[in-house]
């Protein structure tokens, strides 16, 4: 799952692999991904030909922008990826749409989940269309007190208001898990039970964390897990302290890692240090 470190990844690469590549047509293989977007031949005439001259991110958005004045969002599922290719590479499972260039290959949208979705919009209309709502903490600073004035308003589980995009963007169920174990908090906790302390390290657990994940190049978690634009997987896996690693011993040692039921998914913690 592309959670915020990789999508930031995905976007720092495309805006310096993508921006000038002239766009061939669009082949869709998954007719549900345009379903936002109109007719087809609508989504076809809007994209053919034109020029991408810049790859940026409106929360989980990706946006390729066009010479033409529109932009193309890219918004991956849960199992989504986006991949450069050649076309003479073999067509790999679950893809759902081709972005032929007029040279050097191509841009592919796969995802085995069916769950991806390109939409055409206006430049002027990508923030109104994208936005979530949420803190991006790979696109501008928040400080603690903002943070703690917003998580402060809502009432459910801090894994569950994480994970939450209006509140912060593209925090999914591996960085939750390590932020929690990270700054030693329960994920059934409530912010009313949190002391300032706690608020503050909750806070600087996820910055760094996210920050961290970005440097190693993201995560990514089993065979058909995440990857870069060129294929390439992420070297923060090593680095995970809770989140897969059911039965293992934390870093910290003091006991082994558990996996419980969480809403309608699974969270990873410490029994011993997270309280």
């Amino acid at each position: 799952m592309a959670e915020l470190p990789e999508l930031e990844i995905l976007r720092r690469e495309a805006d310096k692999d993508l921006s000038n590549r002239k766009i061939k047509t669009i082949d869709i293989t998954v007719a549900g991904a345009i379903k936002k977007a109109g007719p087809k031949k609508q989504l076809l005439e809007r994209v053919e030909g034109m020029k991408i001259t810049g790859v940026s991110r409106v929360g989980e958005s990706l946006v390729l922008k066009l010479d033409s004045g529109d932009a193309l969002l890219v918004v991956l599922g849960n199992t989504g990826r986006m991949v450069r290719a050649q076309t003479k590479d073999a067509v790999p499972k679950g893809l759902v749409a081709t972005l032929p260039f007029t040279q050097h290959g191509g841009l592919r949208i796969i995802d085995p989940a069916k769950h991806s979705q390109l939409l055409v919009v206006a430049q002027d209309d990508v923030a109104a269309t994208a936005a979530l709502g949420g803190f991006d903490l790979a696109d501008e600073p928040v400080s603690w007190t903002a943070f703690g004035e917003r998580l402060l308003r809502r009432t459910e589980k801090i894994k569950t208001i994480m994970m939450d995009s209006a509140f912060l963007v593209g925090i999914g169920p591996i960085y939750s898990d390590e932020v929690l174990f990270e700054c030693g908090l329960r994920a059934d906790r409530t912010p009313q039970t949190l002391t300032p302390q706690e608020i503050r390290r909750l806070y600087r657990a996820i910055v760094e964390i996210v920050h961290e994940a970005m440097k190693h190049g993201g995560t990514t978690v089993g065979p058909d897990g995440w990857t870069n634009l060129s294929g390439g997987t992420g070297g923060y896996g090593q680095f995970l302290a809770v989140h897969g690693r059911e039965g293992l011993m934390t870093p910290r040692a003091r006991g082994p890692v558990v996996k419980a039921k969480f809403g309608s998914g699974v969270t990873y913690y410490c029994e011993a240090t997270q309280m």
